[in-house]
């Protein structure tokens, strides 16, 4: 059990037949009447977000997150196959619960899964990724880096904004939370 005067940032919990994380949280104390905390919470298997207000002490149980690394194998009829690195368990993954991470998904990259009581529930990816650019339109000679942007098709499919100067074939670093060009390789 957790108090709320104890929540930070991140912390999980379980509340109202869910799993919450609290995103933000404030301690009032008005002049008259008991203290209270004012949370943000974000439903982890959802995703919504519930603005609710507890009283100062309350009591609620702690959410137990396992986080595990695992090794992506395989797509096998919509379903995604990951490896854990210590194990060597097979877990089967849903597009809906890899969301944008589908598009940066490799063969044998290691990304982090989210497990509560035994069942995957989301997913966290490096921030950084390298691909080759499989597809964009040729440079032209005076491209400079201050230029503007072209669309890029990516070995797994995504498409990024990247400078005039980069050309197809080559290697470059996306940044996985922005969606964004980052450097070439």
């Amino acid at each position: 059990m957790i108090s709320t005067n104890d929540f930070r940032t991140g912390q999980t919990i379980e509340w109202e037949g869910g799993v919450w994380m609290v995103v933000d949280f404030q301690h009032v104390k008005p002049g008259k009447g008991a203290a209270f905390v004012r949370t943000k919470l974000k439903n982890i298997i959802t995703g919504n977000v519930n603005e609710t207000t507890f009283r100062a002490g309350e009591k609620l149980p702690k959410a137990q997150i396992e986080y595990r690394d695992m090794q992506y194998l395989y797509e096998s009829g919509g379903d995604y196959m990951f490896m854990d690195q210590a194990s060597f368990e097979q877990v089967s993954l849903s597009a809906e619960l890899l969301g944008d991470g589908l598009k940066y998904l490799k063969e044998n990259m290691v990304i982090g899964v989210q497990f509560y009581s035994g069942a995957p529930i989301g997913v966290e990816l490096p921030n950084f990724v390298e691909l080759v650019i499989v597809e964009t339109d040729p440079g032209l000679r005076g491209d400079t880096a201050s230029g503007g942007t072209k669309p890029a098709k990516l070995e797994t499919g995504a498409i990024v904004q990247v400078p005039l100067f980069v050309q197809q074939g080559e290697k470059i670093r996306v940044d996985t939370r922005t969606h964004q060009y980052l450097e070439r390789v």
